[in-house]
C-alpha cells in the first residue's frame, strides 16, 4: 500500500452522506427481515427484490463506493494495479 493511503481523509459532510445511505439501506433491510420472519418466504424474496429495484440501492452503494475512494492515491504500482484494485482483486463475485 502507497504511504499517502494509509490515512485518507474524508470530509465530516461526505462520511455523514454515505453513512445515511448505509443506514437506510440497513434498517430498511432489518425492519424487512423482522416483518417477514413469519410470513412465506416468496413474500420477503419479492420485497427484497422490489426494495432493491425501487429503492435504487446499487446506486445508493454506488455512491458510498465514490465517497470512500475519493480520498485514495490511485497511482499505479510495479503490477499496474492501484492500491483499490489490487485490494479488491480476489474478491469471488456472484455467478449465475
Amino acid at each position: 500500500m502507497q504511504d499517502s493511503n494509509k490515512k485518507i481523509m474524508i470530509p465530516g459532510e461526505s462520511a455523514l452522506e454515505a453513512l445515511a445511505e448505509i443506514e437506510f439501506i440497513l434498517i430498511s433491510l432489518h425492519k424487512m427481515g423482522s416483518y417477514y420472519s413469519d410470513k412465506p418466504l416468496a413474500d420477503y424474496q419479492r420485497a427484497t427484490t422490489e426494495f432493491i429495484d425501487n429503492e435504487k440501492i446499487t446506486q445508493k452503494l454506488a455512491k458510498v463506493r465514490r465517497i470512500l475512494s475519493e480520498g485514495f492515491d490511485n497511482t499505479l504500482g510495479p503490477d499496474e494495479m492501484d492500491d483499490i484494485e489490487r485490494h479488491m482483486e480476489n474478491i469471488e463475485f456472484w455467478k449465475p
